[in-house]
C-alpha cells in the first residue's frame, strides 16, 4: 500500500514545487496592482481660497416696460459666464464673449454669500477675449494673480467656473497643464466669418464647459495663472486659458483707458515656413515674412519692403507672427520709435520705425 502511494505523493509534491516555482517566475511578469496613492494635491484648500471670489456673470437684456410689469423684472439673462474678483476695489476679469452685447451686467457671488451686484463694464478687448468689470461692495473676497511664466507642462491646476449655469455655485475640475503657447481661432461675430486668433494659450485637461468662460485657472497655491476661455468642441479633455502674464497688461490698459491701444508696423505678414525659406533662398526657418506694406504707413516710411524677413523688434527675437504681435502689444504703444531688424537679399538691416496704431477689431 505504501509502495503504491509513494509515486502519488512524489507526484503531488513535485506538482506543488512546480506550481510554486511557476508562481515565483510569473511574479516578475504579472505585477500586483499598486495601491492608490494616499496623498495628492490639496484641492480642497485651493477651492476654499479661490471659490469665494469666483462669480457668476449674467449678461442681461432689458425688456420693455409692459413686459417687465408682466414678468416682474426689467432685465432677463441672455447669457452667463464666470469672472473673478482680483482686488478689493471690486475689479473683475472675465471674457469678452461673456459680456458681448449686454445691456446690463450683474454678478452673483457664490454661496454662502449670494450677493447680487450690478456691474459696470470698464473695457473690453475682443482680440484677447478679455473684459474688465467693476462692482461696488463691502468686504469683497479676492483671489491673487500669479505668474504664468513659471508654469510647466504636467503641473497640476484647478479650474473653477459656473459650468452649464448649474445652480448651487461654481463647479470645480482638476487636471494638468497639457501644453503651452497654443493658438486657437475664435468664432467671428457672424456665421462663417473668422474671429480673432488667441495666441500663447495654456492648454489643460481640466474640464472647461459652457459657463466656465472667464473663470480662473489656478495653481496649487491658489494663484490665478490663466483665464479660462474655451473648450475644444470636437475633443475631450482639451481646454484653453489666456495666460495671466499676457492678460495683466491688457487688463491694466482697460482699467486706465477702457480700451487697448496696440502699436502697428503697417505691414501684412505670415510666419516663415520651410517651403518659403527654401523658395526664397533664406538660410533660416524662423522670422516673419513681410507680404504687404501699407502705402505711407510706418514700415513704408522706414524703407521696409515686401519680401523682407523680420527677425527682431527692439531686443526681442521674432520667431513667428504670434510672437511679433505679442511683442507689439505688450512692450510698445503707438508713437514709440523702435528698431526693427530685417533680412533682405541675405543681409541684415536695422531700420527705425515709428509705430502707428492698430485699428480696433
Amino acid at each position: 500500500m505504501t509502495r503504491h502511494l509513494f509515486p502519488v505523493v512524489l507526484a503531488v509534491t513535485c506538482l506543488a514545487l512546480l506550481t510554486s516555482a511557476c508562481t515565483s517566475s510569473l511574479a516578475g511578469l504579472v505585477s500586483t496592482p499598486a495601491a492608490p496613492p494616499t496623498t495628492g494635491p490639496d484641492v480642497i484648500a485651493v477651492v476654499e481660497k479661490v471659490k469665494p471670489a469666483t462669480v457668476l456673470v449674467q449678461n442681461l437684456a432689458v425688456v420693455p416696460r409692459e413686459l417687465a410689469r408682466a414678468i416682474g423684472t426689467g432685465a432677463i439673462p441672455q447669457g452667463i459666464g464666470t469672472g473673478f474678483i482680483f482686488d478689493e476695489e471690486g475689479h473683475i476679469i472675465t471674457n469678452h464673449h461673456v459680456i458681448e452685447g449686454a445691456q446690463r451686467l450683474r454678478v452673483v457671488l457664490p454661496p454662502p454669500d449670494n450677493r447680487k451686484l450690478d456691474a459696470r463694464l470698464l473695457g473690453t478687448d475682443p482680440q484677447t477675449d478679455l473684459a474688465l468689470l467693476k462692482v461696488d461692495g463691502e468686504k469683497l473676497p479676492t483671489v491673487p494673480l500669479g505668474k504664468s511664466a513659471d508654469i510647466r507642462v504636467g503641473q497640476w491646476v484647478v479650474a473653477i467656473g459656473n459650468a452649464l449655469g448649474l445652480p448651487g455655485g461654481p463647479t470645480v475640475t482638476t487636471g494638468v497643464i497639457s501644453a503651452l503657447g497654443r493658438e486657437v481661432p475664435l468664432p467671428g461675430p457672424r456665421p462663417q466669418t473668422p474671429g480673432p486668433v488667441l495666441y500663447g494659450l495654456l492648454q489643460t485637461d481640466a474640464a472647461i464647459n459652457q459657463g466656465n468662460s472667464g473663470g480662473p485657472l489656478v495653481n496649487l497655491q491658489g494663484e490665478v495663472v490663466g483665464v479660462n476661455t474655451a473648450g475644444a468642441a470636437d475633443a475631450n479633455a482639451v481646454g484653453f486659458a489666456v495666460a495671466i502674464d499676457a492678460a495683466k497688461p491688457i487688463v491694466e490698459q482697460l482699467r486706465r483707458n477702457g480700451r487697448v491701444a496696440r502699436g502697428s508696423l503697417g505691414i501684412g505678414t505670415s510666419s516663415l515656413t520651410q517651403a518659403q525659406a527654401s523658395a526664397l533662398g533664406i538660410p533660416r526657418e524662423s522670422g516673419v515674412l513681410v507680404v504687404q506694406v501699407q502705402p505711407q504707413g510706418p514700415a513704408a516710411s522706414a524703407g521696409m519692403q515686401e519680401g523682407d524677413l523680420l527677425i527682431q523688434i527692439g531686443d526681442a527675437s521674432i520667431e513667428d507672427r504670434p510672437e511679433m504681435e505679442q511683442v507689439l502689444a505688450n512692450r510698445y504703444k503707438p508713437g514709440d520709435t523702435v528698431p526693427v531688424t530685417i533680412v533682405r537679399d541675405g543681409a541684415e538691416l536695422t531700420v527705425s520705425v515709428q509705430l502707428g496704431e492698430q485699428p480696433a477689431a
